[in-house]
């Protein structure tokens, strides 16, 4: 018959007694022998003394493992009450596994990227970018309306920001007049571009005609140029490495280097953050 475990456990501290009585003992003749008087095997011996105090110790530091107790099996219930207890355990285990589904699911859940991230994504770290003004920062959509008015609309400003802060960035339109290019200078700045935006008004170009506007681009060669003008975009579709057509329109593509949007802050997907 097996030895209980309170058996086992009397008989190990029996030997731990035993053994300390004799290590007690080896220990008091050791220091009774004066140190000029220690020799190479008592130095052995107390080297060995030391070690196998420190295997006891680690040796009685070691917890049991307690053998798992087999449950008893119960023989097949017909009574209505085991039925029910069935149901509620598998309720409660359906609820269990669906917090559990929950608290996996919102760990798991993909962190939403910042627009400075996504800017950076969608411009492919394009180092130069060039944008037109009229249809894509400012309200008009026609060079002749700034003639009466320039309002920069609110909703790019922040999409404007974030370019900036990894973008070399140029504005550019056509004018009819040297009084609308002051009056667009002047929305942009109380707008706050030249300061929050950290633009400047030497990057703010102005021309007379397209061709002109074509001509600042090809010049410039940046990454990536932003026009509402479906001809320019066209022209330029052979030289800039990447555009981005806006339109209110849905548009076909030109060229596969040309991207299509209603307006910039749906290209870097803002509006949908909103």
């Amino acid at each position: 018959m097996a030895d209980s475990p309170s058996s086992s456990k009397e008989e190990s501290v029996q030997l731990i007694k035993k053994f300390g009585a004799y290590l007690t003992l080896k220990m008091s003749n050791l220091f009774s022998i004066s140190i000029d008087n220690l020799s190479s095997r008592s130095l052995g011996t107390v080297a060995g003394v030391a070690i196998a105090l420190v295997l006891t110790w680690r040796l009685l530091r070691t917890p049991a493992v307690p053998q798992r107790r087999q449950p008893k099996r119960q023989g097949p219930s017909t009574s209505s009450s085991g039925v029910n207890t069935h149901s509620s355990t598998a309720v409660i285990s359906s609820a269990d596994d669906s917090r559990a589904q929950y608290v996996i699911d919102e760990f798991f859940q993909p962190v939403k990227p910042t627009l400075a991230q996504i800017v950076r994504q969608k411009l492919s770290d394009g180092r130069k970018v060039t944008c037109r003004l009229v249809g894509v920062v400012l309200e008009e959509t026609t060079p002749e309306e700034l003639q009466k008015h320039a309002t920069v609309r609110s909703s790019v400003l922040e999409v404007l920001l974030e370019i900036t802060k990894f973008c070399d960035l140029y504005l550019m339109e056509r004018i009819v007049d040297d009084e609308s290019g002051e009056r667009v200078l002047l929305a942009l700045e109380e707008a706050g571009i030249f300061t929050s935006a950290g633009l400047v008004k030497d990057k703010v170009l102005f021309c007379s005609t397209e061709i002109g506007r074509t001509s600042f681009v090809r010049q410039l060669e940046p990454d990536w140029h932003i026009d509402s003008n479906p001809e320019i975009i066209t022209q330029l579709s052979r030289f800039i490495k990447h555009q981005l057509h806006i339109s209110s329109s849905r548009s076909e593509c030109t060229a596969s280097n040309v991207y299509s949007s209603r307006n910039l802050e749906q290209f870097f997907g803002f509006q949908d953050r909103s």
